[in-house]
This record gives structure tokens, C-alpha cells and sequence, in this order.
């Protein structure tokens, strides 16, 4: 009877587990849009510092292209998020719950069960 409940109580724990891997998850996944969207509006910002920057120092664009120095400063700017992106697909791919095998279980039972 005790093992009963002991399966019982495994998968119980199995569920609630699921669950908050799910809201980890969720989180992670929400965590990444902000900093997705921080990366995009970091890089807005720091192209339009460029071009008043450029601006009023009289350059023209000829010799400099628009689509290098964006190039570069998505470079500089994308950095520090690629590393956490990389962190949270990390996190996403442990945040699972262990799949109790009551199968297993009662294999390794057997004998006592059968008696």
C-alpha cells in the first residue's frame, strides 16, 4: 500500500512540477521579447546619434554607407543580448519536469508485487 501512495504522490509531484517548468518557461520567453525589443530600440537610438553625430559635422554620406554603419552598430549593440539569448535558450531547454516511469517502477517491483 505504501508503494501506492508513494506512485501516487510521484505523480502528483509530476504535475505540479510541469507546471512550473511551463511558467519558467513563459517567463523566459517573455524575458527574451523585452530584450529583444531593448536591442532593437538601443540600436534605433544609437543610428540616430550617428546620423546627428555625422550631421553636424558636415559629412556626406559619400565614401560612408549607411548599411556599413548600421552593420557595425548592430554589431556593437547585439553583443551583450546574444550572450543572453544564448543564456535563456539554455534555461528553456532544461526547464522541464522529469516524467516519472511507473512502468520502470513496477518492473523493478515485480517480485514483491507478485509475491
Amino acid at each position: 500500500m505504501g508503494q501506492i501512495v508513494s506512485d501516487v504522490t510521484e505523480l502528483l509531484d509530476y504535475k505540479d512540477d510541469k507546471k512550473q517548468a511551463k511558467t519558467q518557461r513563459q517567463e523566459i520567453l517573455k524575458q527574451m521579447a523585452i530584450d529583444d525589443a531593448e536591442k532593437t530600440n538601443l540600436v534605433k537610438k544609437v543610428l540616430a546619434s550617428q546620423r546627428a553625430k555625422y550631421g553636424a559635422s558636415g559629412m556626406s554620406n559619400s565614401g560612408v554607407t549607411e548599411g556599413a554603419v548600421l552593420k557595425r552598430i548592430k554589431a556593437e549593440t547585439a553583443a551583450p543580448y546574444e550572450k543572453k539569448r544564448s543564456e535563456n535558450l539554455n534555461k528553456l531547454s532544461k526547464a522541464r519536469a522529469k516524467k516519472p516511469n511507473l512502468l520502470k517502477s513496477l518492473l523493478s517491483r515485480f517480485d514483491e508485487i507478485v509475491g
